[in-house]
């Protein structure tokens, strides 16, 4: 099995969406107000969403194609 996480795509890629999507889904997960209003996570996590995803997976697909 390959090992993915040396790859630095795949690292970039876990980083932004643990950065960009982590804190929206802990203020969501973990507010006590029925009705939160994260207006600088929200947009945080926009930003950061589909880079995010787009470099883990091309970074999956380079490791994949290398070990092949």
């Amino acid at each position: 099995m390959p090992t993915y996480t040396g790859s630095w795509l795949v690292r970039i890629g876990l980083g932004l969406l643990i950065v960009g999507v982590g804190p929206l889904a802990a203020v969501l997960l973990f507010s006590s107000d029925p009705n939160p209003n994260p207006i600088g996570f929200g947009l945080l996590a926009f930003v950061t969403f589909w880079p995010g995803v787009g470099c883990l997976a091309f970074g999956l697909a380079r490791v994949w194609w290398a070990r092949r």
